[in-house]
């Protein structure tokens, strides 16, 4: 975003033309939605997240069972 400073401007109002012309574009609106944006897994990893699940379920009602954890 670039603005040129007219002749016999102030540098407040060529401030307030600025940020007037970044809050139209939307470019601080995209910039924050894309701030926490998290990469999709691949299936791999996906399968692999829920085989560690599985197995992590088993071995909780097992230790339930055996009277480990209540």
């Amino acid at each position: 975003m670039e603005v040129k400073r007219k002749p016999r401007e102030s540098t407040s109002f060529l401030l307030r033309r600025f940020t007037q012309k970044v809050r139209e574009s939307g470019i601080l609106v995209q910039a924050k939605k894309n701030r926490f944006h998290i990469k999709k897994q691949s299936r791999l990893q996906r399968r692999k997240g829920a085989l560690e699940r599985v197995a992590k379920r088993k071995i909780k009602v097992r230790l339930k069972k055996l009277g480990k954890i209540k």
